[in-house]
């Protein structure tokens, strides 16, 4: 199940490097927003500040196998502080900067044995509040800005200093420690998110990346005159090998987004950096898929009713023409080819242009993306390219590309691979059945850092066990169904995930933002949704309807009602799924989930554990009489919370 092919061996991250840099020293690779726009810096001159800056940490002690935590956002300084640990000989534990809980970093750090820490300006304070308990960490390093103490806190700029005055006389020993690295040494620990247990590190190797990197390029095919732009946190393992090194190895550009003066104006950023940058690819999740497809559609409805109705419409005949992706323009369908082409030169190719021009894909990571989507980006000529992954597998399995495209599939695997799908006693399947995902392959991780047990749970005979729910059909392309160990069970003991209709409820509605399914061997399935706020008040001032009224409220949750039932018989989307996995009853939640109050992870995945516990009384009173029906004393307290009234 797997296309064969010899992967290139490369000792290391750094002779990988080394490698790229004299082939293409005066290219650009980093693209940074400074003084008003964007300045490259080379790959030869990248290179002269990862060499300082390696030496600069080992004159301050840094040795071999060492671990140093990264707490920064997206930049330049980024990519140079963890080839520089590289180079060192040492280990980078990267860490998202939506960590804000002390405990949660002090566990990582501690956890890791970390010597020092690197931090932006923006994180520093997070570490400075608790460094009187981590009594291993050595040095601050503030990759930005100013220093608080000369004693325990060292600038970027400084360890570039001392790692000059280094290499003056330490140039060959230098030298020694960089090549001295393995392809079987760890490179980074990234830890998990913790959701359900502490956080484990994964354990992932020079070579792990490496191979990773070239089996992306058995499905992609990118050049040196290539830009992206990351939007994504760094620190993940799909922006970290997709977005960095496999940019890395092919010369290209690589752009960090413009992070302003707060949180906020990265969001406001982000659409007028793609514009300047002019990427060739973007990666994406589906978080950002939703807000990528809403904006286009505002744009739309800001042109107009005409423009609204000619957009619609040239979506329908892209749709028909382009069939599930692998049917484009075949058989009758090259009829329509002109219409499409017309279509695109008066409209589709004026979406793009918001997307800087260049953008020929997105590739689609982090969660199972509704079909909808695919089959929206792709008819407006970017497609978005949904793939298969995860950080303890470098992270990348499978993806879809442009030659081989099939809505619903997580695509083709990469290029030397080994996959079975086993049942829950880890028997292989038969092909085209449900089961657990497990691969081998070179990508695979090392282990968990200090958790044997956690390995061996995940690791057999040098197989991968990923925990998630997937299968094979004979053309080969391959299914993400969800989290095998998240799947809802029926009364009648039938077992279904429920990312897909989740999903496909926030994508087909407007009307929610949000939404979880529940079923533990209950009667029926429930629902809790977050409604869009904006759109409920657009709706009821329309039906000229008072938000602060008890009618008001009335609309707003049978709306809310209506819009799954388009799912039901006769419904719109009534063939989209078995109608005994539907809600039999929805709660509606004032409260979001988010990062904040611990119901989505930092990669923004729902933490389901997290979120049942929190409403458990909700969810036990919508498995009654009165919770059954949408028109509930919990549901109207909750709506009139959520549309303002006292």
């Amino acid at each position: 199940m797997s296309i064969f092919m010899s992967l290139p061996r490369y000792n290391s991250l750094p002779h990988f490097f080394e490698t790229i840099v004299e082939q293409y020293a005066d290219y650009t690779f980093l693209l940074e927003k400074t003084n008003g726009s964007y300045q490259g810096t080379t790959y030869r001159q990248v290179r002269e500040q990862v060499h300082a800056f390696a030496a600069g940490l080992i004159s301050l002690g840094f040795e071999k196998g060492d671990r140093a935590t990264m707490l920064c956002e997206g930049c330049n300084n980024w990519v140079v502080s963890e080839l520089g640990i590289f180079f060192a000989g040492g280990i980078n534990v990267p860490m998202s900067v939506k960590l804000n809980e002390s405990h949660e970093l002090m566990y990582r750090i501690l956890h890791s044995e970390s010597k020092f820490v690197m931090v932006s300006s923006r994180q520093a304070g997070k570490i400075r509040a608790i460094r009187g308990q981590l009594p291993l960490v050595q040095k601050l390093i503030v990759l930005d800005g100013e220093i608080e103490n000369t004693e325990t806190e060292i600038s970027f700029a400084a360890v570039l200093e001392q790692g000059k005055h280094y290499l003056q006389t330490n140039q060959s020993e230098f030298e020694n420690i960089w090549k001295s690295v393995q392809p079987g040494d760890i490179a980074n620990i990234c830890y998990t998110s913790g959701t359900t247990a502490e956080p484990k590190g994964i354990m992932l190797s020079h070579d792990n990346y490496i191979s990773n990197v070239f089996q992306a390029y058995s499905l992609f095919e990118i050049d040196h005159t290539w830009r992206t732009l990351l939007i994504l946190p760094w620190d993940h393992a799909f922006a970290h090998t997709v977005g960095i090194y496999c940019m890395m190895g092919k010369g290209a550009s690589l752009a960090s987004v413009d992070l302003g003066k707060s949180p906020m104006d990265v969001i406001k950023n982000i659409p007028l950096n793609i514009k300047e940058v002019k990427p060739n690819m973007l990666l994406s999740v589906p978080a950002l898929a939703t807000n990528f497809k809403k904006n286009i559609e505002k744009g739309i409805r800001d042109k107009g009713r005409l423009t609204q109705m000619l957009f619609k419409h040239a979506l329908n005949v892209a749709y028909r023409y382009n069939g599930n992706g692998q049917e484009k323009g075949k058989g009758l369908r090259f009829l329509l080819k002109p219409l499409v082409s017309l279509y695109d030169a008066v409209l589709f190719k004026k979406v793009r242009a918001s997307f800087g021009g260049n953008l020929k894909f997105f590739v689609g990571g982090g969660a199972l993306l509704d079909i909808e989507f695919q089959r929206f980006f792709y008819a407006i000529g970017i497609p978005m390219l949904q793939g298969y992954g995860l950080t303890e597998a470098a992270p990348i399995i499978s993806a879809n590309n442009l030659e081989q495209h099939l809505f619903g599939s997580s695509g083709r695997l990469v290029a030397d691979l080994e996959l079975k799908i086993c049942d829950e006693h880890g028997n292989e399947l038969p092909a085209g059945y449900a089961g657990e995902i497990v691969v081998r392959g070179r990508n695979t991780m090392l282990g968990y850092w200090k958790n044997e047990e956690a390995t061996a749970k995940s690791l057999k005979h040098g197989w991968l066990y990923t925990g998630d729910l997937g299968y094979v059909v004979p053309t080969g392309f391959f299914y993400v169904l969800g989290r095998f160990k998240s799947l809802l069970i029926a009364d009648d003991g039938e077992k279904y995930s429920p990312e897909t209709i989740e999903e496909a409820f926030c994508a087909e509605s407007p009307f929610i933002d949000q939404c979880m399914l529940h079923n533990n061997q209950n009667p029926y399935t429930i629902c809790l949704v977050v409604p869009n706020k904006e759109q409920l008040l657009s709706y009821l001032k329309h039906k000229h309807l008072n938000p602060e009224s008890k009618e008001g409220h009335e609309h707003a949750l049978l709306k809310i009602e209506m819009e799954i039932q388009k799912f039901r018989e006769n419904g719109h989307h009534t063939q989209k799924f078995p109608q005994r996995w539907l809600p039999g009853s929805i709660g509606i939640l004032a409260e979001s989930f988010n990062e904040q109050n611990g119901l989505m992870n930092s990669t923004l995945k729902m933490v389901r554990g997290k979120i049942t516990d929190r409403y458990k009384d909700r969810i036990t009173h919508m498995y009654t009489s009165e919770g059954k029906t949408i028109l509930n004393t919990l549901n109207f307290r909750d709506v009139a919370e959520l549309l303002g009234s006292k």
